[in-house]
């Protein structure tokens, strides 16, 4: 924890920085309107200026699908990519700083319906001549009703001709685990697992920043035009993961409590590490060069103090936390899910 915690001594700052005052930067998101989306994040999570029927919200996204930016302030309007070309090592940090990309992405999600069944490549399965990249996921169940569930990886060993019979006749569900969920379940789906939200779920997601998903099965359902929707089953084939796997919830890898607040890491792999702030009275937290970090509060509401100025944070809303700000603080009473860079061979 100790490249979080401001009271553990993290060393000397590993860049050399413009000079200028970092602060934290509120995001305003890129929201997507799939039809499987609902109401919650306009009328629960704070995005007054989504589409009445939301199912996504880019909270933290570089992509060509989709672009966050600076919300207000003197950085306001523009990308996380174009942070990066003003000072990349400043805003994205050391451990960023060399990549092509912009590393992760994070979302809001309001699954009011059941999502297709999906599955999505890795870095080493992905057709990058054809645009495609890995995605590796974390869920993070903020809300969902009861009897809510997700399916997560096949039940039983199957076969490729099996999974495209059952795919294309859309019994692939009985082979699958369904299993179900509460709110602050943490889940970790590797590329190649078969998986889909169920409907009644909220959840937050960390990614690679990758847009390459796999339809498998989506219900027969229509798009407005009343066209059904396009499925993948040949490139799902092709990446697919077919023995069974017990799923389970992910447990915290360690959790660190202060005066004040504690820290969960929840998970951690070679893309990103994600933790899980709950602020009792105040949370005393550092950005030490090697990673940006992400903010997105999930429950309540606080204040974030960087240097000698006061930022509100609410529900449903993120901040960009560049690599070089430091020290930080969050007071109030309110969750808070951090993300960031890992770089395992450090």
């Amino acid at each position: 924890m100790g490249d979080f915690c401001a009271a553990i001594d993290f060393g000397m700052q590993r860049s050399t920085w413009i000079i200028m005052e970092y602060r934290p930067l509120k995001l305003q998101p890129c929201y997507k309107e799939y039809l499987w989306g609902g109401e919650r994040l306009k009328k629960e999570y704070g995005k007054s200026d989504a589409p009445k029927v939301t199912a996504e919200s880019w909270e933290l996204a570089a992509h060509p699908d989709g672009m966050s930016v600076v919300a207000e302030g003197d950085f306001k309007g523009k990308t996380l990519l174009e942070l990066g070309e003003i000072d990349r090592k400043g805003f994205w940090g050391d451990d960023c700083a060399h990549g092509e990309t912009f590393p992760i992405m994070v979302k809001l999600i309001d699954a009011a319906k059941d999502l297709s069944i999906q599955v999505h490549p890795s870095d080493v399965t992905a057709n990058k001549d054809k645009g495609e990249s890995g995605k590796a996921e974390m869920w993070y169940i903020v809300d969902c009703k009861p009897q809510s569930s997700i399916y997560l990886g096949l039940s039983k060993t199957i076969t490729e001709s099996e999974f495209l019979r059952r795919s294309k006749e859309g019994s692939i569900c009985e082979a699958l685990n369904k299993v179900p969920v509460k709110k602050g379940d943490v889940f970790y789906i590797l590329p190649g697992t078969i998986h889909a939200i169920g409907a009644g779920i909220v959840i937050a997601e960390i990614q690679q920043n990758s847009n390459t998903t796999f339809r498998v099965y989506d219900y027969n359902r229509k798009d407005v035009d009343g066209n059904l929707r396009p499925l993948h089953l040949e490139r799902a084939a092709q990446v697919m993961n077919y023995e069974p796997i017990i799923p389970s919830e992910c447990r915290a890898n360690g959790v660190a409590t202060f005066p004040g607040f504690s820290i969960t890491e929840m998970f951690s792999c070679s893309y990103f590490r994600a933790y899980k702030a709950d602020v009792e009275t105040e949370a005393k937290l550092v950005c030490d060069g090697a990673s940006f970090q992400h903010l997105l509060c999930v429950s309540g509401e606080g204040d974030i103090i960087s240097g000698e100025k006061t930022y509100r944070v609410r529900t449903g809303e993120s901040f960009f936390m560049p690599a070089a700000i430091g020290e930080y603080r969050v007071r109030g009473k309110c969750r808070i899910l951090i993300s960031k860079v890992w770089r395992e061979e450090r």
